[in-house]
């Protein structure tokens, strides 16, 4: 069996995936304590849950932000350094089979790419992510866990926190529904609990990066929106993706593994670049 590696190291935690042609058959996520570390343990780990030998994986293709600090070889096997953006294109449309579409890359901060099979163009970046829903939450509730603070986000109450346009207008407003948002943590009072707290914060990023996405598929006069990263794993991500599609007409995608798309992404570039040599 010959086996493709894609490993996307970036700033909070460290995603791999093995792939045998177009199949993924593993994959796992670490946390990215330093670049080498994490490079050499994802490998590890991957390797031995899931019975694959050195000998079987042909080449690693290593993207993210931590890329630069591995060196030729990892466990004695090639590696090959791709250029992020271009992995998280590819790997977007990969796993939502689109051939054209604004790729939406949610990670510590978020990165907005108008990806298609003829290349893929940046359009902006954000500082906006889960390093904003992480702090905002450690400063705000002194709670620093992405997973306890979804759990909390969930049991909060928004209309707490948000103020909505029906609570600013009584009359119909075309095309806003009254439950939109009319301004986020518009309606906070002292008395808010942690549980409101968390869920205003959450809303807040994963409303300002919809809002984000559709201004840059507007820009590329596209219709399609895929979101990846490991923001996609919370229950919070789809909730905004759905109101949002039906508000602005755009048709969100959260595709399985949609949290190793960078991963997939640059095992496809590496097997591409591998059949031009």
């Amino acid at each position: 069996m010959r086996v493709t590696i894609g490993l996307d190291i970036g700033g909070s935690t460290t995603k791999i995936v093995a792939m045998n042609n177009s199949e993924v058959i593993a994959k796992c996520v670490v946390r990215a304590t330093d670049p080498i570390t994490s490079a050499y343990g994802a490998l590890g780990r991957l390797t031995d849950e899931n019975n694959i030998r050195l000998s079987d994986i042909t080449e690693i293709n290593i993207t993210g932000v931590g890329a630069g600090y591995v060196q030729d070889q990892l466990f004695g096997v090639k590696t090959r350094v791709i250029q992020e953006f271009e992995a998280i294109g590819l790997g977007g449309l990969f796993l939502s089979n689109k051939d054209h579409a604004v790729v939406v890359s949610m990670g510590t901060g978020t990165a907005y790419l108008d990806a298609s099979r003829n290349g893929v163009r940046h359009i902006i970046g954000s500082g906006v992510g889960g390093g904003t829903i992480v702090g905002l939450c450690n400063a705000v509730i002194n709670v620093d866990d992405a997973g306890k603070l979804s759990d909390l986000a969930l049991k909060g109450d928004i209309t707490n926190v948000d103020l909505s346009i029906g609570d600013i207008s009584k009359e119909e407003i075309p095309g806003l529904p009254k439950n939109i948002t009319a301004s986020n943590f518009g309606k906070v009072t002292d008395d808010l609990s942690k549980e409101d707290k968390a869920a205003g914060i959450f809303n807040l990023v994963y409303q300002s990066i919809g809002s984000l996405s559709v201004m840059a598929a507007k820009n590329s006069k596209l219709t399609d929106i895929v979101l990846t990263g490991q923001l996609t794993t919370m229950p919070q991500c789809r909730e905004v993706a759905e109101s949002f599609s039906k508000l602005y007409g755009m048709n969100f995608i959260i595709p399985n593994d949609a949290a190793f798309a960078t991963a997939i992404g640059a095992c496809i570039k590496g097997q591409e670049l591998v059949g031009n040599e």
